[in-house]
């Protein structure tokens, strides 16, 4: 679980505008740290399967946003890609 704090924190620095908090590059970054904090848990708790399932639901969710932002707009993609320090 992500904490309101450490989660607000990841809208400002990934925000394209004000009042932003559902653009691809916001969306990508939460899940992004979700992700991470989920790896941890599944390198200690190898056979929880419920979690591991979960893990694979917001790896593709995060997949597919970003085929999306890659082909929208594809100097966004490339710049998110490297902040958030991700393969592609």
């Amino acid at each position: 679980m992500i904490s309101k704090e450490a989660k607000q924190r990841i809208i400002e620095e990934f925000k394209v505008h004000g009042a932003d908090t559902g653009s691809p590059e916001v969306q990508v970054a939460i899940l992004t740290h979700r992700i991470r904090e989920l790896t941890e848990h599944m390198r200690e708790h190898p056979k929880d399967f419920h979690s591991r399932r979960g893990l694979l639901a917001m790896v593709g969710k995060r997949r597919k946003l970003l085929a999306y932002l890659k082909e929208k707009d594809f100097g966004r993609y490339k710049n998110l890609v490297q902040r958030l320090g991700l393969r592609h």
